[in-house]
């Protein structure tokens, strides 16, 4: 019997979708267009650090929906994980994969929080960042690096759902059920 999980399923790839797509153009994009435009380290730090801002609540909603629609198929595919062949281990990596995008994405905003105050023209913001003292050039290949982590991450998880669609196929199913069973009764042939 098939049931259907429209809404999970697509909160899961939509939220994902985004959370890669918006961190590769940010990378790309966002962050080309600063250093391009920007003439001064501190005028790029500002535009890109404006942007990334925009981008915060937007990507913490893609990675919320993510997050909710992988606990909805987890709990709807509970069966699978556990009698398929195959299938505990690659939704282990996701799992693995999916806690290191959350710690590179955090890592990135807690670099770009502090790579924005630095640059800022704000007095407050100033007086902050004067609290709080960062070795700039430092954080700014941090952030580089963190950035780039984020859609190599999320591009590896892109890849895991992929796996996942092909253990979905009925096919895969039987075999990798059999396999299991197998692999528990020794005695089956």
């Amino acid at each position: 019997m098939s049931e259907r999980n429209t809404l999970i399923r697509s909160l899961h790839d939509v939220g994902l979708a985004v959370w890669f797509g918006g961190s590769l153009m940010g990378a790309v994009g966002l962050n080309g267009a600063a250093r391009d435009e920007g003439g001064t380290e501190t005028a790029t730090d500002r535009i890109a650090s404006a942007g990334w801002a925009r981008w915060t609540p937007v990507n913490a909603a893609a990675i919320g929906a993510h997050l909710f629609g992988g606990g909805g198929l987890l709990a709807v595919n509970a069966h699978r994980v556990a009698t398929q062949q195959g299938v505990a281990a690659s939704t282990t990596a996701k799992t693995v994969v999916t806690a290191a995008a959350l710690a590179a994405t955090a890592y990135a905003r807690v670099l770009g929080k502090k790579v924005e105050l630095a640059a800022s023209s704000d007095p407050q913001d100033s007086e902050e960042a004067a609290e709080h003292p960062v070795d700039l050039d430092k954080a700014r290949r941090q952030l580089a690096w963190a950035q780039w982590a984020v859609p190599s991450l999320t591009g590896c998880l892109v890849v895991l759902n992929a796996l996942h669609g092909e253990q979905q196929r009925a096919d895969q199913q039987v075999a990798g059920m059999w396999e299991r069973a197998r692999s528990v009764n020794p005695f089956m042939p």
